[in-house]
């Protein structure tokens, strides 16, 4: 019942904020990708935790506390990145609220995240949704940061990678109006052999990235355990990702 009383008072706080206009201490973070973004770990008890200080912006765009699962891509999604994400930059910015815009995709090339591209399976615009969703965001508070996970649908082209990754944040940062967010990137983790050697120069294009483009970087993905299906990472390891991204983001926002 407590819980329940929070999460009703969480709501009408949260939306009498978005009528006020955009908040400077109202922190929005775009979550984009495929599904390790969009999280595909098994939702437990740590899952329902809430935070005060860490929202969402729900399917059909209201803001509520976030939990776990955050996307509605698929049936399947689950516990990724985005929710420890959010809490540890949450706990280093105590008077600061979290919003978290999920946006992420499973399965999708990053050919499909440009204007008017239509993913064949979901049969979603990934890009020009995501540009719905943060308009909207954007009422609310100021974006200050973007965090990206993909490249399973495209680590063999690791040398044009390189080339769309560098058009795509070009393009986010002059259509959300937020020409030096900062951006980050995740390296791949090897789960199969087979995909060891484009793996590692997959890393190598993103981590490069780093010398090219400036409020740029990648988190490393090393150390992370899949979910049993050599392509998902467990719920642990989403999350362990999570505050690799919160720790990379607190560095750039310096």
């Amino acid at each position: 019942m407590n819980r329940l009383i929070f999460a009703v008072s969480a709501v009408v706080a949260i939306s009498s904020m978005a009528f006020a206009g955009p908040d400077e201490n109202y922190h929005i973070y775009l979550l984009i990708g495929q599904s390790n973004m969009a999280g595909r770990g098994k939702v437990d008890d740590e899952s329902k935790n809430v935070n005060p200080m860490v929202v969402m912006l729900t399917r059909d765009l209201k803001w509520m506390p976030a939990v776990d699962p955050l996307h509605f891509d698929k049936p399947g999604a689950g516990v990724g990145p985005g929710l420890a994400f959010g809490e540890a930059m949450a706990d280093a910015n105590p008077k600061v609220k979290i919003g978290l815009v999920p946006c992420a995709v499973g399965g999708t090339s990053i050919k499909v995240w440009v204007p008017g591209a239509q993913d064949k399976v979901t049969k979603a615009f990934p890009y020009d949704d995501m540009l719905t969703r943060m308009k909207e965001a954007q009422k609310a508070g100021t974006l200050k940061g973007i965090i990206w996970h993909q490249g399973e649908a495209g680590r063999g082209s690791a040398e044009q990678y390189g080339r769309w990754l560098t058009e795509l944040i070009e393009r986010l940062r002059k259509d959300l109006d937020a020409p030096a967010v900062p951006f980050i990137a995740s390296e791949l983790t090897p789960f199969k052999e087979e995909s060891a050697v484009s793996t590692k120069k997959f890393n190598e294009v993103v981590q490069g990235l780093s010398e090219q483009v400036k409020k740029y970087a990648c988190v490393k993905a090393d150390g992370l355990g899949h979910k049993g299906d050599n392509l998902h990472y467990s719920s642990e390891a989403a999350r362990v990702l999570g505050k690799r991204y919160a720790l990379k983001m607190l560095d750039l926002q310096k």
